[in-house]
């Protein structure tokens, strides 16, 4: 197909995308506005060896793994919920909140989700609060030189909204709905794909040139009014 043919398809049918993508947009859009929004709080802890050296340095970045295995036990979850008088259990708790280590700057980080932003932030700052007395209490039965000391960083501050993001999702949508309304559009034109509309659709598909083609109803009809109409006016003169 030439360019001059898919133009001719986006001018009949390009309506068909446009209304999909609409549609599929508003529906996106009204379907997020409905949603209770979700809040994420944040703290991240330092983990720093008492001395910099390759040794004790390699195994903090190993013993990060094993920090946020004890962080998501249900047992510091009740803690947590203990502490913070939290209306939920340890089930809940521990999947509204996700902790990550990044070894590259000896970082864990604690995000907790809520439908209330203050919930949020209470449950982030009381599981680093919590994590780090345990910790210090660790360090006072060790050698000052193999030390692990772990603190936060900087308190939770604020609990962003991150989900749902209705003009996000309406763009989504949008894009999606006009890919469904494309794939439409191709449907109903391969469904017409044998249908030759125009004579020069005809020398191009067979190869040979039209010497003429066979006039339409509504144009037999036309030139039938307009010879009675001819042929009564020449009747009248006549008389």
């Amino acid at each position: 197909m030439e360019i001059q043919d898919y133009l001719k398809i986006l001018r009949k049918r390009g309506w068909i995308i446009l209304l999909v993508a609409l549609l599929a947009a508003a529906g996106a859009y009204g379907f997020s506005k409905l949603q209770a929004p979700v809040y994420r709080a944040s703290v991240k802890l330092s983990i720093e060896p008492a001395r910099y050296d390759w040794g004790l340095s390699n195994t903090v970045k190993d013993i990060l793994r094993n920090y946020v295995l004890n962080l998501r036990t249900h047992k510091m979850a009740n803690r947590v919920i203990e502490r913070a008088q939290l209306d939920m259990n340890s089930y809940q708790f521990l999947n509204r909140v996700t902790v990550s280590a990044d070894p590259s700057d000896f970082s864990i980080q604690i995000d907790a989700e809520s439908r209330s932003p203050e919930e949020a932030k209470l449950m982030a700052q009381t599981m680093a609060e919590i994590f780090v007395e345990d910790r210090q209490r660790w360090n006072q039965e060790q050698d000052k030189r193999d030390r692990i000391d772990v603190n936060i960083v900087d308190d939770v501050r604020d609990a962003p909204q991150v989900r749902p993001k209705p003009t996000l999702n309406a763009i989504a949508a949008g894009l999606l709905g006009a890919l469904v309304g494309g794939a439409i559009v191709f449907f109903l034109e391969w469904m017409e794909a044998d249908i030759l509309r125009s004579p020069e659709s005809v020398e191009r598909t067979l190869g040979i040139p039209v010497l003429g083609t066979i006039p339409t109803q509504s144009g037999e009809t036309h030139h039938r009014g307009r010879t009675e109409r001819h042929s009564g006016e020449l009747a009248q003169h006549t008389t």
